[in-house]
C-alpha cells in the first residue's frame, strides 16, 4: 500500500505538527481565500482534523469576489470541512487595511468557540517578507519575518514552499483561484516575487528563498532573547540614565522604544529612537526630543522624563 504523494504528505505533516500541542477536540479554523496556499492548507487540515471549520473572507475589492468566496467555500465543503463566508468592509486602500479587516473578522469568528486560526503563509512568503525588510533597512525584529505562532494565529506552512502547495492542490484534484493582485507589479511584494528573488536565484544559485527563511528563523530567536532581556529592565515614569548606559545597545534601544511608545500611545520611528539614544549615549546638553502625540522627552538630573 502506497502513501500519499510527497507534496501532499508534506502539507499534512506541517499541519499535524502545528496542532500537536492542542487537545484532539480543540476547535480549529483555517483561513482560506481559494488560492493555492490556503487551499493546500485546507487539504492538510481535512486529513488531520476532519470536520474543522474554514473561514472564507470576501473583501469585496474585486469584481466577482462573492463568487470566488462561494467557490472556495464549496471546495472546502467537499473536503469535509465546515466553511463559512464572511464579508468585510475594507476602510482605505492597499493591502494594509485589507489585512487589518481580514484579521479582525477571523478573530471575531474564532472568539465564538475559542478556536485557533491557521493561516496559509509559505516559506516563499517568509523569504519575501525578509527581503522587503532588508530593503527598508529594518532591524532584527522585522527581519525575523512572520511568527509560526502569534496569539490565536498559527502558520503551519512556513517551512513549505509555494511549489509544494500548488502540487498538493493538483494532487487533490483542486484548481485554485489565482488572485490577479499577485501579478500586479504596483505592489512591492509582487516585484520581489516576480523579479528580485528570481534575479537573486540566478545570480547566487538555487536555495536563496530557503536561506532567507532560515535567516528569519534565526533572527527571531535573537530578537526574542533581546526582547526578554529588555522586558526584565525596571521602568517607570522616568528612566535612570546610568541604568540605560549599562545595558547592551540592542537592549537599551528596546527599553527606550517600549517606554516611549507606552506613554505616547503611538509607534516610535527609527529617527525618534536615534534621538532618544543620543540623550544617553551622546549627551552634550541637547534639548528635548519630540515624539508622536506632541510629547517631548528631556534629560535632567541623570534621568529621562517626559516634559510637562
Amino acid at each position: 500500500m502506497t502513501g500519499p504523494p510527497a507534496e501532499t504528505a508534506a502539507v499534512r505533516h506541517a499541519v499535524r505538527r502545528a496542532l500537536v500541542d492542542l487537545p484532539a477536540r480543540a476547535p480549529v479554523l483555517a483561513a482560506v481565500s481559494g488560492g493555492p496556499d490556503s487551499l493546500a492548507l485546507a487539504v492538510g487540515l481535512a486529513h488531520v482534523r476532519p470536520g474543522s471549520g474554514v473561514v472564507v473572507i470576501d473583501h469585496g475589492l474585486q469584481d466577482g469576489s462573492p463568487q470566488v468566496a462561494r467557490t472556495a467555500a464549496a471546495r472546502c465543503g467537499r473536503l469535509g470541512l465546515a466553511p463559512e463566508v464572511v464579508t468585510v468592509r475594507v476602510r482605505g486602500a492597499g493591502e494594509g487595511p485589507a489585512r487589518t479587516a481580514r484579521l479582525l473578522a477571523l478573530e471575531t469568528v474564532a472568539a465564538r468557540t475559542g478556536a485557533v486560526v491557521l493561516l496559509g503563509h509559505t516559506l516563499d512568503d517568509q523569504a519575501e517578507t525578509v527581503l522587503l525588510g532588508l530593503a527598508r533597512g529594518a532591524g532584527a525584529r522585522s527581519l525575523s519575518g512572520m511568527a509560526a505562532v502569534r496569539g490565536i494565529f498559527r502558520r503551519p506552512l512556513l517551512g513549505v514552499s509555494r511549489q509544494v502547495t500548488h502540487a498538493a492542490c493538483a494532487q487533490a484534484g483542486l484548481t485554485p483561484w489565482l488572485d490577479p493582485h499577485n501579478q500586479d507589479p504596483s505592489y512591492a511584494r509582487v516585484r520581489v516575487r516576480t523579479s528580485a528573488l528570481p534575479a537573486l536565484e540566478a545570480a547566487l544559485g538555487p536555495g536563496v528563498t530557503a536561506a532567507l527563511a532560515r535567516s528569519a528563523s534565526l533572527l527571531r530567536e535573537d530578537a526574542d532573547g533581546l526582547d526578554a532581556l529588555a522586558a526584565a529592565v525596571p521602568t517607570g515614569p522616568t528612566l535612570e540614565v546610568a541604568l540605560l548606559a549599562a545595558l547592551l545597545p540592542a537592549v537599551r534601544a528596546r527599553v527606550l522604544k517600549t517606554w516611549a511608545e507606552q506613554r505616547c500611545g503611538a509607534p516610535v520611528t527609527t529617527t525618534h529612537l536615534t534621538a532618544l539614544r543620543a540623550l544617553v549615549e551622546h549627551w552634550s546638553g541637547q534639548g528635548a526630543v519630540a515624539l508622536p502625540g506632541g510629547r517631548r522627552v528631556e534629560r535632567s538630573g541623570g534621568r529621562l522624563a517626559f516634559a510637562p
